[in-house]
């Protein structure tokens, strides 16, 4: 495939980018609290960022005991799940500075019951994600879900036990973001970039969600243009949602930024993991900046086109235009790229995100690592979506 070459330029798109916290089976070591100085101390104040390290700590410390975690950002603390009673686990969990929190469902628990959705329960305009918060499944079923459908989605839930999973109904309809956007072009599609990278091979490039990848080849920063990039890897539906593109020219500036509008930008300097109740923004070229928080982790979602797993849930709003865009933090972490949901900006709903680690780790490539900044970056304005009609 011949790609016609551009002139070295400065190109900026708003982009952005977690996985769920898995829990190892690792047996606690033989701790006695009262010989631990540290067994009482006290809760730990961090960041959402560091609240992700512990999480993650902690859930190959605790094993079976895990039951997830979620960070209160009001108290600036970490609160894990743990099941069961040991002293042993209570001080591993102080000891890392977090606040323990007694529940009946276990990480292996709760994925067992994700099992039994993804057997019985895998219909179109169904979700589920795991909620900390509740020790819960989160249920979905958009409004599509009637009849027969939904009373296979309640049967379901009902037959996971008491206090495993709930179900609620969404006004919406769950779908990619597609259609609008004002951001790159190709194949009669339209869609706008997640964040600049660098590939292992020191090519410069970016992320943006798979089914921008899929609908065409090769894009182009401008309607009817000379195209800018071509796509290397794809992915959607499947486990995930997510593509990687490189650039025509090698030479190509692509900052580590996102554009928030306004002559206002944020510095990308890392991916990194999503934490539920972690405070989030969202950028998008159809409806500009939202923030929001992250609501559940590990996310099915049964979109028309096919089952996507392990994206982040959150309650920040999107529209058709907003694909592939960039969810960020503040102190410059990339968590996510638009992939799909329900609601809009004016009604609100639920929407679904692609982890940037995740995406990273697939496709070969990191943030930050090239000469001019890093050699990552995030859009201009630019959160989109494919127009396929």
């Amino acid at each position: 495939m011949s790609h016609k070459r551009v002139p070295k330029r400065k190109i900026v798109f708003a982009g952005a980018g977690a996985a769920a916290v898995a829990a190892a089976a690792i047996l606690l070591p033989n701790a006695n609290a009262s010989q631990d100085d540290k067994a009482d101390a006290q809760p730990k104040k961090v960041n959402a960022a560091a609240a992700a390290d512990i999480a993650s700590e902690l859930a190959s410390k605790l094993g079976e005991a895990f039951g997830g975690a979620y960070y209160d950002k009001d108290k600036q603390q970490v609160i894990v799940n743990v099941v069961g009673d040991s002293n042993n686990v209570n001080v591993e969990v102080k000891k890392a500075g977090a606040v323990a929190r007694s529940v009946k469902n276990s990480t292996a628990d709760l994925k067992t019951a994700a099992k039994t959705l993804k057997t019985k329960a895998t219909i179109p305009g169904t979700a589920w994600s795991v909620d900390p918060k509740t020790n819960e499944l989160r249920v979905t079923a958009d409004s599509t879900v009637t009849g027969a459908k939904w009373d296979t989605v309640q049967s379901t839930v009902k037959s996971l036990g008491a206090g495993m999973a709930t179900v609620k109904r969404s006004a919406g309809e769950f779908k990619t973001f597609a259609a609008g956007g004002d951001a790159i072009f190709g194949g009669g599609a339209r869609c706008s970039l997640g964040f600049n990278v660098t590939t292992d091979s020191g090519a410069p490039g970016f992320i943006t969600a798979g089914h921008c990848g899929v609908a065409a080849k090769e894009w182009s920063d401008s309607q009817n243009g000379a195209p800018v990039a071509a796509v290397q890897k794809a992915t959607f539906p499947g486990d995930g949602d997510f593509s990687l593109l490189t650039y025509d020219d090698a030479n190509t500036n692509a900052p580590s930024t996102v554009n928030t509008g306004g002559g206002k930008t944020v510095n990308i300097t890392q991916a990194a993991e999503a934490t539920v109740g972690q405070q989030v923004e969202r950028m998008g070229s159809t409806t500009g900046l939202h923030d929001g928080t992250v609501t559940g982790l590990d996310a099915t979602v049964n979109y028309p086109e096919g089952t996507v797993s392990g994206l982040i849930q959150t309650d920040v709003c999107a529209e058709p235009g907003d694909s592939g865009g960039s969810l960020f933090t503040q102190d410059g972490s990339a968590i996510g790229l638009t992939s799909g949901g329900s609601g809009d900006c004016t009604a609100g709903g639920e929407t679904f995100f692609q982890p940037v680690t995740t995406a990273l780790a697939a496709v070969g490539a990191q943030i930050g690592g090239g000469a001019a900044d890093n050699g990552a970056g995030a859009a201009d304005n630019s959160a989109g979506a494919a127009d396929n009609g």
